[in-house]
């Protein structure tokens, strides 16, 4: 493991050491990206098609990402930092490690609710965190909110995935700012008092309900996108939790200009590019997500499955991180592990 790491490392370092590539105009952006390469090149690709602007980008975890600007400082190439999850775009901006840009384009094109309040970062596609359910055991109208997963007609019927997911860690926490602790901690008792099993991947979630190990769960929206478009016969459905409350918990990929990038203006070209559009499907697509810009409708096959609109929670994702270290002592007191 150690070699592999450390091989990893210096594949790295070569790739940032080598010079820019004159690109048309001479211009480039540099973009350290949590979003592996066929996620995000049609969208760079087209940036370019349109800018004369070269992207040029590596791809890593966060943490890795995230420690790498953070031994960089001053001495980085990257320009923009894109990554999956507001609590990570969150620690990435309390570690100093973003800078606040001024964009209208950004203002217009991404919600409030979806953007850093400082406009340290915005968010780029849309993904919703919801309760999936068995086809064949479970009827929609049997459904209605997170807490109601605590009813114990779902004892023994509950699959979550594990609590140290920031997935997790970022539903929570953006509970205990929408409900304060107190409530949040009894949502997430009344999960615990119903003896969930627990799955390592939200994959894995679904596939414990298609197996008959349970009825009930929750994951990501994408994640049964993916199945759905292996299989359409998979037979686990979604369900749009709180849609008579506050509106289903969603979180963002997006992205931010770096402390000390030297591309700042082609950086935010870039972002603004992404949330046009022009780019919202190509960004949003081929991971199944929700464009952020409010214009841009999903793709047919996102609006056939979940339809064009659903009830989201207006509370400021980037509670999801100001909440996470809260969150994971509220979920340990729980019992959730």
């Amino acid at each position: 493991m150690k070699l592999k790491q450390t091989a990893f490392t210096l594949i790295m370092t070569a790739l940032l050491a080598m010079p820019s590539v004159i690109w048309a105009n001479g211009e480039v952006v540099n973009v350290y990206s949590s979003r592996i390469e066929k996620l995000i090149k049609p969208a760079f690709d087209a940036f370019t098609q349109e800018t004369g602007i070269k992207v040029e980008y590596l791809t890593a975890k966060e943490a890795e990402l995230i420690e790498r600007l953070t031994a960089e400082g001053k001495n980085t190439k990257a320009d923009v930092l894109l990554t999956v999850d507001a609590g990570n775009l969150w620690l990435a901006k309390n570690k100093g490690l973003l800078q606040s840009i001024d964009s209208e384009v950004l203002s217009n094109q991404v919600p409030a609710h979806l953007r850093d309040p400082d406009g340290n970062w915005f968010g780029l596609t849309v993904r919703a965190r919801t309760i999936v359910y068995s086809k064949d055991r479970v009827q929609p109208s049997e459904l209605s909110t997170y807490a109601a997963l605590g009813d114990s007609k779902w004892k023994g019927r509950l699959c979550l995935r594990t609590s140290k997911k920031v997935y997790n860690k970022s539903l929570v926490g953006t509970m205990i700012k929408s409900m304060g602790e107190d409530k949040a901690k009894a949502i997430v008792a009344g999960w615990m008092e119903n003896e969930p099993s627990i799955e390592a991947k939200d994959s894995g979630v679904l596939k414990a309900i298609a197996a008959g190990k349970c009825d009930v769960g929750l994951v990501n929206t994408y994640y049964l996108g993916r199945e759905l478009k292996k299989d359409p016969s998979f037979p686990v459905a979604l369900f749009w939790a709180n849609q008579e409350e506050r509106g289903v918990h969603v979180n963002v990929s997006g992205g931010g200009v770096t402390q000390h990038a030297k591309h700042k203006e082609n950086a935010i070209r870039l972002l603004e590019f992404l949330s046009s559009e022009k780019a919202q499907n190509l960004f949003a697509d081929e991971n199944m997500e929700y464009p952020v810009n409010p214009n841009v409708k999903p793709s047919p096959l996102i609006a056939e499955w979940w339809g064009n609109v659903f009830k989201q929670d207006p509370v400021n994702v980037a509670s999801a991180g100001e909440y996470q270290a809260a969150a994971v002592k509220l979920m340990e007191r729980a019992g959730y592990r």
